[in-house]
């Protein structure tokens, strides 16, 4: 029995079957030689993508919500061209499922919020309500409750245009900026995704604008005379009722607020904002904030010929992917730093020499990316000195924990004709690094000690994780890094390693944050326990060896679909996926199984899977940003993690350094 991949509520087997490509016969002999070809046509395939300036970057695929919120800003600013509706459009369209609906991942099932969202970009683009695939999607946004049960984002968007009532919505004061950062809520309390987007919709809450709409949108309501049917407020006795009275309190206080208190409010969240434009004109790197900023600044008197705004804007065109057929899709956020050093990692494993020029371009092009000015980081960590890299090209206020790890181990593959300077930069990387390990002893991505119970129980976060508190993928990477810096026995080493064994799972794997899912975890944490020198037969270790076993696929490859997040049965199962094999494959070599079945048939596969260029195709999305709620294709995890685990197959683990 298979899982199904076409989002339908199909069975799930003990085997997620794809086509077969494994020959468990295969002789050792003969998979080391497979194994050896398919290494050297991945690094020539690999090499071949790095850009002149040292990087390399691989789309990053969300969904089409991208699309449409962009369209729905350029709608809103007047800028609408028919070029751009026309290109977004093909691509909206292509993503549709057969029953009208769109989804957030590939073979996931329909999302209502992504549905309306594309529908409203569709009708822009001038799709008639009649047409077929038009009628299909509104008849499924009725079906499931229609634009009220929509997430509070998507009717934000509705609201600009009058398809929403603004007091249907949470309320979101920009009064907020003025709480403490010590006080419960503070926007120091939210993770800094959630922070750099909410403080520009403090402005767009508190200014309530509303565009002549171009069209109705009652076809998307149950009942058109009654878009928002009442719905009671959950008892005062537990968290989400105190807040529903709590968002009523503020209501109240919209109509009622002192002019001169709001009007200062306003003006302090339009200085935070400026202030944390990047160079490039964007907003942390991710396409998100740097919509809502815009409109912010916008109403706020600034004119698109603003040089922030005219910077603004032009960052969002570059997130715009254009397609071969004309067809344009957004990326939520781009992603050079996290590929250059994942894929200068996987061709020092895969026996490329340590001064190949390839190598030390790409050392050259982290080494400029370094980040050494204070972000907002420094409210939980004030006096750390700064050293660190993002995750994209321009993003100096949020440098990341993972990234930083991940860029360290990449430094030290390299033989760079500049040691001294390469030397420096792990320094202040390090020292980065471990000033930022939250109390419990382990690692968030952005912000140390970022774990407030509140944010999450506000009416307005329903959008998705809120909060940055530690994951075991971060931590494992941090880990993993310490131990190739001989720092494996330091104290701070030693709390993250003690944190990592008691989140393990009763099923002997680990909760991925930041990759689908368990077997992303568990990829992470045993190659860093392993670095940490905890033996291969180690209790943990061994109970993770047999996760990984109980759910390897019949074709030999492993996989995990999304919704491992939400449902239980699919934890661990899903169709093989080159990436998630390769996480696997990665597990299993660092606990010292390289001879084992598993192991064998899981190179074979990928050997299997590879196509005549070296590459993988991989339409699944193995990368999260939310989990369940915000889904990732990273376009070059099918690449760079199976090199990684075919070089580490064919030519050893790498080894950390001594200690001391």
């Amino acid at each position: 029995m298979t899982a199904t991949t076409d989002g339908s509520a199909g069975a799930v087997g003990p085997r997620a079957a794809a086509a077969s490509t494994t020959n468990d016969t295969t002789a050792p002999e003969a998979l080391d030689a497979s194994a050896a070809r398919a290494t050297a046509r991945a690094v020539e395939h690999l090499l071949a993508r790095q850009d002149p300036a040292g990087w390399w970057k691989g789309d990053l695929e969300t969904n089409v919500t991208m699309d449409a919120e962009d369209l729905l800003l350029r709608q809103f600013l007047g800028i609408l061209d028919a070029g751009t509706t026309r290109a977004a459009a093909l691509h909206i369209r292509r993503e549709q499922r057969e029953d009208g609906a769109w989804a957030t991942f590939y073979g996931g099932p329909g999302e209502l919020s992504a549905t309306v969202e594309a529908y409203v970009a569709l009708r822009l683009a001038g799709d008639p309500p009649e047409a077929p695939h038009m009628a299909r999607a509104s008849a499924w946004v009725r079906a499931r409750g229609g634009i009220a049960c929509a997430r509070v984002f998507t009717r934000i968007w509705l609201a600009l245009f009058g398809w929403w009532r603004w007091e249907d919505l949470p309320e979101l004061p920009p009064e907020l900026l003025f709480l403490p950062k010590w006080f419960p809520l503070n926007i120091y309390d939210f993770g800094c995704w959630a922070r750099q987007t909410i403080v520009p919709l403090t402005v767009v809450s508190a200014k309530r604008p509303v565009r002549p709409a171009p069209f109705p949108l009652d076809e998307l309501h149950t009942d058109p005379a009654r878009p928002n049917p009442h719905r009671p407020l959950a008892p005062a006795t537990g968290w989400d009722g105190i807040f529903q009275r709590l968002d009523k309190a503020l209501h109240v206080y919209h109509r009622f607020a002192p002019r001169g208190v709001r009007g200062t409010a306003m003006n302090v969240a339009a200085r935070w904002i400026v202030e944390r434009q990047e160079n490039d004109g964007c907003w942390g790197g991710i396409q998100p904030p740097a919509v809502y900023s815009v409109i912010a600044l916008h109403l706020l008197g600034y004119d698109l010929e603003h040089p922030v705004m005219r910077a603004g804007l032009e960052s969002l065109d570059r997130f715009a992917v254009w397609r071969e057929d004309g067809s344009r899709m957004i990326e939520a956020c781009q992603s050079p730093v996290w590929d250059t050093c994942l894929a200068t990692i996987a061709l020092a494993d895969a026996g490329l020499s340590p001064d190949h020029p390839a190598l030390v371009k790409a050392v050259d092009w982290m080494l400029d990316e370094e980040i050494t000015r204070t972000g907002d980081w420094a409210v939980r960590r004030p006096g750390l000195p700064p050293g660190g890299w993002a995750f994209e090209f321009h993003n100096d206020n949020y440098p990341d924990i993972d990234d930083t790890a991940e860029v360290l181990l990449a430094l030290r593959r390299v033989r760079h004709p500049d040691p001294a300077r390469v030397e420096a930069a792990v320094a202040r990387g390090v020292r980065w690094t471990l000033g930022m390990q939250s109390k419990n002893g382990a690692w968030g991505a952005f912000d140390a000690d970022n774990t407030s119970v509140f944010p999450n129980k506000l009416p307005f976060c329903d959008f998705g994780e809120v909060i940055d508190p530690p994951s075991a993928d971060v931590t494992a990477h941090v880990v993993e890094m310490l131990a190739y810096e001989g720092r494996a026995q330091d104290p701070r080493a030693r709390r993250g390693i003690e944190w990592l064994l008691a989140e393990q799972e009763s099923n002997g794997a680990w909760f991925g944050r930041w990759g689908v899912n368990h077997v992303y975890g568990t990829g992470s944490v045993v190659p860093a326990l392993a670095a940490a020198g905890l033996p291969g037969s180690h209790p943990a270790i061994r109970r993770a060896v047999g996760w990984l076993g109980s759910v390897q696929n019949d074709d030999g490859g492993w996989g995990e679909d999304l919704r491992s997040y939400k449902e239980e049965e699919w934890v661990g199962r899903g169709p093989s996926t080159a990436s998630q094999t390769a996480w696997a494959l990665i597990a299993l070599l660092a606990a010292g199984d390289r001879d084992s079945e598993p192991v064998r048939r899981g190179v074979a596969w990928l050997t299997g899977a590879q196509r005549e260029d070296g590459s993988w195709d991989e339409p699944h999305f193995t990368g999260t940003g939310f989990p369940w709620d915000f889904s990732i294709n990273y376009h070059l995890y099918r690449q760079v993690f199976p090199l990684t685990a075919l070089g580490r197959y064919v030519y050893g683990e790498p080894a950390p350094r001594k200690e001391g």
